[in-house]
């Protein structure tokens, strides 16, 4: 009995080894004809590409079911809709507002809104620590801090007083809107007093 767990048969072991070249192959030639963005993390729709895209291959190449053809098609399919997808959302304004997340504007200046902070599911710890890592030392540094389509979050910041954002950079962040008329100094007071 143990012989069936831990040994296998030299002809399994070929078609595993064929299976993983093919379809190895077959992922980089899709991603070829597709683009990078197959792989990118911009939506939730490319997170959930590149989890399916990472299970048909080991399931393809593991096991006899599915088939290596299966599999192939499969993937194929995988990479056609996400390039459709993808055509979809740079062509479509409504149908990408409704796949897409939107950024969040988490902080400004160096005021938190709280409301926002609620709606991303996001901690003041969650913040300290991006802004750690983004080498903010003080509140007068940070410009904004977003939350980003991919779950991320950026800071913007600056040692300049005078720092501002473009505003282009900000356009469909939500809780930006009401600011488009002046730029977003690192003085600027958006939510509540924390």
């Amino acid at each position: 009995m143990l012989d069936k767990w831990i040994t296998t048969d030299t002809r399994d072991l070929a078609m595993v080894l064929l299976s993983a070249v093919v379809t190895y192959v077959a992922i980089l030639v899709f991603t070829r004809l597709a683009g990078l963005r197959s792989f990118s993390k911009m939506s939730a729709a490319d997170f959930a590409m590149t989890v399916a895209v990472g299970s048909l291959f080991a399931s393809t190449v593991s096991s006899a079911n599915p088939t290596l053809l299966l599999g192939l098609f499969a993937l194929a399919c995988l990479y056609l809709g996400q390039w459709s997808l993808a055509f979809l959302r740079r062509r479509v304004r409504w149908f990408s507002r409704m796949v897409d997340n939107e950024p969040l504007l988490l902080m400004a200046g160096g005021r938190f809104i709280e409301e926002n902070l609620r709606k991303a599911n996001v901690t003041r710890s969650d913040i300290f620590a991006k802004l750690r890592e983004a080498n903010a030392i003080n509140y007068d540094q940070v410009l904004a801090v977003i939350f980003e389509t991919t779950g991320d979050i950026s800071v913007l910041h600056s040692t300049e007083t005078d720092a501002q954002v473009e505003p282009d950079f900000m356009q469909d962040v939500v809780g930006f809107e009401h600011l488009k008329t002046r730029p977003l100094t690192a003085s600027t007071d958006l939510g509540p007093e924390s």
